[in-house]
């Protein structure tokens, strides 16, 4: 079994990307458009993919190949002569009516496109990290089908139902994921009290490809949502529809397994070592500051300090190299 690894990638402090992003959207001051859809802390780049290419190498080193899906944008720090590495342009898998695009659900939608995608996938944001040697039955179980891992929320509905009664406003988050839910029990009659759990998910390709046919017509009215729409489809309908059709194992997490960080929180690395969890995700966001990605960096520095081979070698180290050679 050949397992691919698709990331999603952006680097938001570009001032290329930053300024066909504005000129798009029509944005002249960015200080009045920050909010939870178009923030700082969704498009910043903090090197996370370095560490999380580090953390595959150290932990995950059975991984065929990795599709790093970005828009006109290569990491600097990327060897991108590694066989392993394919870089995947928006173009490639998208409509031309999606293009360009700044939602990652849209994006999401189409990672069955990507060339020479193996049928096994998994698939990460540039923020999940591998830290606990894992084998390829984590994520497949023996007979292929994926292990589909959800985060239990038992009073889920309803407490969406009491936050509507009492009139409180739900997340665009929490209202992707209700669309999700009530499409599958729409046609399913199924409702699922998992909510998604933020972490590095198995796929199928086919699988991957049959539920977008299924909600065709509700994917498709997203297509044109540039940026994060309350009314997209959250990617959690993928792991549903397999559920749902006997196509994947239901598995919800603990904090063991699966662990998401706010970098807001001062003292998260006390609660990361207490869990030691196999997957965890460290979330960036619209309350975010530059102070907490510099502790987030040296954090994942610390854990993650040996370079891999997706990483260029500096001149410096080439140099050393040489005078090596010679001297021998």
């Amino acid at each position: 079994m050949n397992i691919d690894l698709v990331f999603l990638w952006v680097d938001g402090n570009d001032p290329a990307w930053l300024s066909r992003k504005n000129a798009f959207l029509g944005i002249k001051n960015t200080e009045n458009v920050e909010n939870a859809i178009n923030c700082e802390g969704r498009f910043a780049n903090n090197d996370e993919l370095k560490y999380s290419l580090r953390s595959v190498e150290k932990h995950i080193p059975w991984i065929n190949k990795i599709f790093i899906v970005t828009d006109q944008q290569i990491p600097a720090w990327l060897d991108t002569s590694n066989p392993k590495i394919q870089i995947v342009d928006h173009t490639e898998i998208l409509p031309k009516e999606a293009l360009p695009c700044y939602n990652s659900l849209v994006i999401e939608y189409f990672l069955w496109k990507i060339p020479n995608l193996s049928e096994y996938f998994l698939y990460a944001n540039d923020d999940m990290f591998i830290n606990a040697d894992i084998s390829p039955s984590f994520f497949f179980e023996k007979d292929g089908l994926p292990v589909v891992r959800l985060q239990r929320k038992i009073l889920s509905k309803l407490r969406c139902v009491y936050k509507c009664l009492m009139r409180k406003e739900l997340s665009t988050y929490q209202k992707q994921i209700i669309i999700a839910s009530q499409l599958i029990e729409k046609k399913y009659g199924k409702y699922f009290m998992g909510m998604p759990h933020h972490n590095i998910d198995a796929y199928r390709k086919t699988d991957y490809k049959e539920t977008v046919n299924v909600f065709e017509n509700e994917i498709n009215s997203s297509l044109q949502h540039h940026l994060r729409s309350d009314k997209d489809v959250q990617r959690v309908i993928f792991a549903y529809y397999s559920i749902v059709m006997g196509k994947g194992h239901l598995k919800y997490v603990n904090r063991y397994e699966s662990f998401v960080i706010s970098i807001i929180k001062k003292n998260y690395e006390q609660y990361f070592l207490k869990y030691n969890p196999a997957l965890f995700c460290i979330n960036d966001g619209e309350n975010s500051t530059d102070d907490d990605r510099l502790y987030m960096k040296t954090f994942l520095e610390k854990y993650f300090p040996e370079k891999s081979v997706f990483e260029k070698i500096s001149d410096i180290r080439i140099m050393f190299a040489i005078i090596y050679m010679l001297l021998e």
